[in-house]
């Protein structure tokens, strides 16, 4: 299985279309993007026609790399533009658009970015994700005006307590949510604490409670809980068409397509999705297909030492137990606050 660390956005598996209405996804935006029903030509020569998709997770991508000496988790921090700047390239975009429903009549309207006073200033530590064209030492910005980067999580910052909750950062290690080892079927999955020495150079997904309104319903508002997905490490349970009609039919019909998309990780490092957003299908649903995979807990207390109130503590008094689902374990914090046991902080 090839899996690729996630740096940019990942482009669509077929060639997109931009409709003139508001957008389903972005409150703020007066377009969508839709899928034509072509597979891309740089999908094609990636080979993706060999290639099995990983599901795609509604989380927020993280990456793991040293700081400072120590395997550290970084936390996804674009460069956007000013307030001013980006009203102009908005009003850019308008006219770009407009030019081609005209059919390209004129000159094809262009615009430009003064790279060192369009974009806001970055925190402490900010570093351009692998890849970012460069002009000169100042990265540049996607087609979105995004300059995508990763800032090393700050234990002191509010903006990164969630980030937080999944790691040891003094110890080293990561609770993932990945397949099961030894496993009695394909369908089973683990929670493991897992060196983050492990996953350097590797990008994760975080999902939880307070992530991305927690589509996945993991934890409780009174026990938060947090784990964190290797991209690509969650395959999908069969693998679908690349016809544009049958894919979709696959997603309405097909118990394993009752996920957010796919992502299709190619062997010459490319990667290319599709998310239902571009099927015209809704998001988020029910009844999803990652919540009816059972998920034993393999986080033995007696090999960590930790605080007694974190999650490595809380899913130590859960080793060796399966849950139904993911979804499932907030039962298992309701049931320890009743018997007055710590949930994770």
């Amino acid at each position: 299985m090839t899996t690729c660390a996630v740096q940019a956005k990942i482009p669509c598996l077929f060639k997109t279309i931009v409709v003139e209405e508001p957008s389903g996804k972005r409150s703020h935006q007066p377009y969508r993007v839709v899928a034509s029903e072509d597979v891309c030509d740089e999908a094609r020569e990636a080979g993706i026609e060999d290639v099995h998709p990983s599901e795609k997770i509604d989380g927020t991508c993280t990456f793991v790399k040293t700081f400072m000496g120590k395997p550290w988790l970084w936390a996804r921090h674009d460069r956007k533009p000013s307030k001013a700047a980006d009203k102009r390239f908005k009003q850019f975009q308008l006219t770009h658009r407009m030019w081609l429903k005209e059919g390209k009549t004129g000159e094809e309207p262009q615009f430009s970015w003064n790279l060192e006073k369009d974009f806001k200033e970055v925190p402490p530590y900010w570093e351009p994700a692998k890849g970012v064209p460069m002009d000169g030492d100042m990265p540049l910005p996607d087609d979105n005006a995004h300059i995508p980067g990763w800032v090393p999580v700050d234990p002191s910052s509010r903006q990164h307590c969630w980030h937080l909750t999944p790691v040891d950062l003094n110890a080293g290690l990561a609770l993932l949510l990945r397949p099961m080892k030894e496993k009695e079927t394909a369908d089973d999955l683990e929670i493991a604490a897992v060196p983050l020495s492990d996953l350097i150079g590797q990008s994760l997904e975080l999902v939880g409670t307070n992530i991305n309104a927690n589509p996945y319903g993991i934890g409780s508002k009174l026990c938060p809980l947090h784990v964190l997905i290797i991209h690509g490490s969650i395959l999908s349970q069969s693998r679908p068409p690349l016809d544009f009609q049958l894919l979709k039919s696959w997603f309405q019909s097909n118990s394993a397509g009752n996920v957010e998309g796919l992502v299709w990780h190619c062997k010459d490092g490319s990667m290319f999705k599709i998310h239902r957003h571009h099927l015209g299908l809704p998001w988020p649903i029910k009844d999803l297909y990652l919540n009816t995979r059972p998920v034993t807990v393999c986080v033995d207390p007696a090999e960590y030492e930790h605080n007694s109130v974190d999650q490595f503590s809380f899913f130590g008094k859960l080793h060796g137990r399966t849950f139904s689902g993911i979804s499932d374990i907030h039962k298992a914090h309701v049931d320890a606050t009743r018997e007055g046991g710590d949930g994770p902080s």
